[in-house]
């Protein structure tokens, strides 16, 4: 007789739980019911570009790709982007309900009580519209997640003069300074970690955006504001696409988690790199952010710098495709420490008694406290799970990487954890199914529980200083731990070998640990779906400059130095000198100029983009005494969907308005360095390290325009530093009937 199993909560964590225990496990050994107490699934992703009532802004961008933000056996459509959005990871979850079908799912019922009957079931009591109701369950699965209700710290009002948010409520800069009681200048944030970091990088370009589009303001006067991030300590700050070859003059670009997730640059069996971080693993994991970024993060600011005594201390890392040139252009101003009060509209900081004064909105990016989710547990199971709400990163102390406790048989977690990575919780899923479905356990999970030593961990890293920003586990290790108690074996990666600096591109997706039990044909084609898209992914970042010019675009935010020289080769047209800058200022996408096929009815809407604004001064060179100021004004647009970048005149009637397409910037593979040392017979491949700067060669990319009768053509040359651009020029060379000259124009910061 199949059991009776109450699952609470019907986000990621118990959509995947109900399929593993419907699905995977012997036929009709379980009957599930899931209780949520939303009125749709998908926990804290919403499933409609307008639902905007949750704690997550549907337009949102995941911050890992769809290759970890994924169950094994449903893959994501070809079409969509390589990080979704939050309201596309909903209809993904949609999707994965109605493939994995057979739960019974009672939206907009909250569980408020759960009571452990003497033989072990569960008596659980729901609230809904209809009244309450009580029902006995076999099992009871936790899938409520870490995200109870937003941490609103004590010294922090409710009502204050000025507009005070937790940042899982911002949703747009109009209606946070619309209920303004003061004219402050100061849009204040609270808090360093991710969440702090994604609400100022979110901020800032809301801001760029109403300063720079043209037509209406939407807020009076948006030049005056400027955004003040307060931080306990700084945190590596990475862009969503990084390299696994950053040392390169051209680096190939990938979305972040492929190179992180790769199982080539870490020795086997893998060792657990979080919880306890020691002195000299600090040194190593910051050596190795630092080299990935190609910076100390000094290049922005010396309030982002990591360096010093901050080097043997813990890592914490945040994701931000703009937060860091924000810094660097001023429009993100920070001050480290931490806010202890606010009174009217002065904040004031300690230890440092540092005040901000002239606030106009507070942003309290300040995390969340887990311990609502588990508020209809009794009190004698929280306390046999060690719940300790005043240690909201490690809530409660289970076993076996938070999945159970043995005294409680009948109890199981699913994703109860920061950063509950898919495919750990699909691992998690399997292996509370496995405990529930099988009497006799095998010899591999025997013995992973007889090892297993996570309860204990938990309770020491509670009271640890050098604990990590995620203790639970790095994600390689748990899937590595799970895998080898479950006797799952990883899957190849593909047909064709991947690599990057000599080594494989051994990337670990939840696919490569697909459930060989009860799998039907449907699923297996999902997971040979999935693997094949991270393969391709893969192949076409390492070889086929796929992403680069995302890279480019996000790298070119702010303001750059302009050094360039004009070649005429008519007299009617004067050679000299042009100095000046450059600024490139993000804003939101417009339709000035747009046909269809470039983004007008794009899914994503209409993205980024630059207002380019050159400003400096022309100096002849054969004409003393010429000179004179110069300005010119571009659009610079980027497409997700095409991967492309384009230039377009701007409107002489109106200069922040796009006219029509300039150019498309096509990137070339770039020289390789190794064939070029060959090329001028410096023999073999180890002499490629003493060819001169000048023919290391970066990203190049090139495009061609004919303006009535002037044929333009264009060369580009990105040089990077690791992620970011360090240097890029640019020449046209032109030619007409009144036309004959080049250009050349070197770019640095």
């Amino acid at each position: 007789m199949a059991k009776s199993v109450c699952i609470v909560g019907g986000g990621p964590s118990g959509l995947v739980a109900a399929k593993t225990l419907l699905h995977d496990a012997s036929a009709n050994s379980f009957k599930v019911t899931i209780f949520e107490a939303q009125s749709r699934i998908g926990g804290l992703w919403p499933t409609a570009k307008g639902d905007t009532g949750g704690l997550v802004h549907p337009l949102m961008v995941t911050n890992q790709s769809k290759h970890t933000v994924q169950f094994s056996d449903l893959a994501w459509h070809d079409t969509d982007p390589e990080f979704p959005r939050a309201w596309q990871v909903g209809q993904y979850l949609e999707r994965y309900l109605a493939e994995y079908g057979g739960a019974d799912v009672r939206l907009g019922h909250k569980v408020v009580k759960a009571e452990l009957q003497d033989h072990g079931t569960w008596r659980v009591q729901t609230e809904s519209s209809k009244g309450s109701e009580t029902e006995l369950f076999d099992y009871l699965l936790v899938a409520t997640g870490f995200f109870g209700k937003p941490t609103w710290p004590e010294y922090v009002p409710r009502e204050a003069d000025v507009p005070i948010i937790h940042s899982s409520k911002y949703r747009d800069i109009k209606s946070l300074l619309g209920t303004s009681k003061r004219q402050g200048s100061k849009i204040l944030i609270v808090g360093g970690q991710m969440s702090g970091i994604e609400t100022a990088a979110t901020i800032a370009t809301h801001l760029s955006s109403a300063i720079h589009s043209p037509g209406d303001k939407i807020i009076e006067e948006p030049e005056r504001y400027s955004i003040h991030h307060v931080i306990h300590r700084q945190s590596w700050v990475f862009p969503l696409f990084t390299s696994p070859k950053p040392a390169a003059s051209a680096p190939p670009f990938l979305p972040c988690d492929l190179p992180s997730y790769n199982l080539s640059n870490r020795p086997h069996p893998l060792t657990n790199s979080q919880g306890h971080i020691s002195v000299d693993s600090a040194r190593v994991l910051n050596t190795i952010f630092q080299s990935v970024l190609g910076t100390d993060q000094s290049d922005f600011s010396a309030e982002t710098k990591i360096d010093g005594d901050l080097v043997d201390e813990q890592p914490f890392v945040a994701m931000s495709s703009y937060y860091m040139d924000f810094v660097r252009s001023g429009l993100i101003k920070i001050s480290t420490g931490k806010m202890s009060s606010i009174f009217g509209n002065v904040a004031t900081l300690s230890p440092t008694n540092e005040q901000i004064s002239d606030i106009a909105a507070v942003i309290l990016a300040t995390g969340f406290d887990p311990s609502p989710s588990l508020s209809f547990l009794p009190q004698s199971v929280l306390e046999a799970i060690s719940h300790s709400p005043s240690h909201p990163n490690l809530p409660v102390a289970l076993a076996f990487h938070g999945t159970h406790l043995p005294s409680l048989p009948t109890l199981g977690f699913v994703g109860l954890y920061r950063s509950p990575y898919w495919g750990v919780m699909e691992m998690q899923a399997r292996f509370v199914a496995h405990l529930w479905m099988n009497p006799s356990l095998s010899t591999e999970l025997q013995q992973a529980l007889a090892d297993d030593d996570s309860i204990a961990r938990t309770l020491a890293l509670r009271v640890d200083p050098r604990t990590s920003q995620f203790p639970m586990g790095d994600y390689t290790f748990l899937m590595q731990e799970f895998a080898r108690a479950l006797d799952i074996s990883i899957a190849p990666t593909g047909d064709t070998p991947l690599l990057a600096n000599g080594k494989a591109m051994d990337i670990l997706t939840p696919a490569r640990y697909a459930y060989p039990a009860a799998q039907s044909g449907k699923a297996q084609e999902e997971v040979a779906k999935n693997l094949r898209a991270t393969h391709d992914t893969a192949i076409a970042g390492l070889s086929h400059a796929r992403f680069v010019a995302g890279a480019v675009f996000r790298s070119l935010l702010g303001e750059w130095r302009l050094e360039r020289d004009l070649t005429s080769r008519l007299p009617s047209h004067p050679s000299g000198r042009f100095v000046g800058t450059a600024r490139f200022l993000l804003r939101e996408g417009t339709l000035d100029g747009r046909p269809h096929s470039h983004g007008a009815k794009s899914e994503l809407g209409l993205g980024l983009e630059y207002l380019y604004v050159e400003d400096g001064v022309f100096t002849a060179r054969d004409t003393p005494g010429l000179s004179f100021r110069a300005t010119r004004r571009y659009v610079w647009r980027y497409e997700e969907e095409r991967d492309r970048l384009s230039v377009w005149f701007a409107r002489t009637d109106d200069p922040a308005r796009a006219d029509y397409l300039f150019h498309e910037v096509e990137f070339l593979a770039p020289a390789d360095e190794e064939a070029m040392a060959a090329a001028d017979g410096t023999g073999a491949a180890a002499d490629a390290k003493v060819i001169s700067k000048e023919k290391k060669r970066g990203w190049l990319a090139r495009a061609s325009h004919l303006c009535v009768e002037d044929l333009y053509d264009v060369n580009y040359e990105f040089h990077f530093r690791a992620v970011n651009l360090r240097e890029w020029k640019l020449a046209y060379s032109v030619r007409g009937p009144k036309k004959d000259y080049t250009i050349n124009g070197v770019y640095r910061r």
